[in-house]
């Protein structure tokens, strides 16, 4: 009976590592577009699996090539996670082409996620008191009207042109609507629609791995706890600066505005890919003075040299916001660490006494 001890002990042992082995391998495996989404998953996730992140560091989802390891991950993916089709248009071709057997999940669609207009044009109207979403959808309509006077302004000034660039100009602008559709797509800066965002991810993933579920619910229960501990803390640190006006790099943060009720009045370029022209820089520069703006922001995922441009001849001061947690590492704390950037960056520039 010694003799079978050991024997039946490493059979046993033997035994556990198969078993172990069997539920890694059911695990499913699991990619995620960008980093604030990666840390929502791997929150709901951990103890499970980890996912795989596409775009790391300061890489833009407006314009991004995935390197061999990416497309062989998504490949291999038993699900991937993104905002959708207007925001990363970058992975429409791969996910048919690569992981056309994966479930595909848009977060811009989970039940609970609240979707803004996009604004037209590059400065909004002094809008103080932001109220409901609701307020901001007007202000997008009159936004629409200001631009396209703007726009012809800008054509009567230049009429000596040649109408090839008019042409491509509005090429351009015709691209850039369609690639981003009818809704702003960075859904993932109001913390309400990141507590849809977690529901939704809990469920592909219960659907996905039901043997995990009770361990994916536990975990989506305690990061909307964790979410909703977050929304008052950055709450509360904006207060004193809600009301000052700033210009930011491109309109990435209407969520987070209106959410916080914070005061952003305009942006340097509709399109993050291309530079501004001196009419709309003039512009800036005006409804800076105009408006008393604080602050002019950067983002690290672009070039910001115009925005010393910009600022030239105005009291602004400059500052960087970062909607994709470029310098975040990866992981469940990645989104907590975007959001508190964003608030304490905000503080840091639009302090009086700063």
């Amino acid at each position: 009976m010694q003799i079978l001890r050991p024997q039946v002990s490493l059979c046993a042992g033997a035994l556990l590592l198969a078993v172990a082995g069997q539920e890694a391998l059911a695990a499913p495996k699991v990619v995620a577009s960008i980093k604030p989404v990666h840390s929502l998953v791997a929150a709901v996730m951990e103890g499970v699996n980890e996912p795989t992140l596409l775009i790391k560091g300061a890489g833009s989802p407006h314009s991004y090539s995935l390197k061999p390891s990416e497309a062989r991950a998504l490949s291999q993916a038993d699900l991937v996670f993104w905002i959708g089709e207007d925001f990363e248009q970058f992975l429409i071709k791969p996910l048919k082409s690569l992981a056309g057997d994966s479930r595909q999940v848009a977060l811009s669609e989970a039940d609970g996620i609240s979707l803004l207009d996009v604004r037209e044009g590059g400065v909004w109207e002094s809008h103080g008191d932001h109220g409901e979403h609701g307020d901001h959808e007007e202000h997008g309509e009159h936004d629409h009207d200001e631009h396209d006077h703007a726009e012809h302004e800008e054509h009567d000034e230049h009429d000596g042109h040649d109408h090839a660039e008019h042409e491509d100009h509005d090429e351009h602008d015709d691209a850039h609507a369609h690639a981003h559709g009818d809704h702003d797509m960075h859904i993932w800066l109001d913390p309400e629609n990141a507590r849809g965002m977690v529901r939704g991810i809990v469920s592909a993933l219960s659907d996905a791995d039901s043997a995990n579920a009770a361990r994916y619910e536990a975990n989506g229960d305690r990061l909307v706890a964790a979410l909703d501990s977050l929304d008052g803390e950055i709450a509360a640190s904006l207060a004193p600066v809600k009301s000052q006006p700033y210009i930011v790099f491109h309109d990435a943060y209407q969520y987070f505005e209106a959410h916080f009720d914070i005061n952003g009045v305009g942006a340097i370029s509709v399109d993050p890919e291309r530079a501004p022209g001196a009419k709309r820089v003039a512009t800036l520069r005006d409804k800076i003075a105009d408006l008393q703006a604080a602050c002019v922001f950067s983002e690290p995922q672009f070039e910001p040299a115009v925005v010393a441009t910009v600022i030239e001849g105005t009291s602004a001061k400059t500052g960087e916001l970062d909607p994709l947690g470029a310098n975040q590492p990866a992981g469940p704390k990645a989104y907590f660490g975007l959001m508190r950037d964003l608030a304490e960056n905000l503080i840091e520039c639009l302090s009086p006494n700063s």
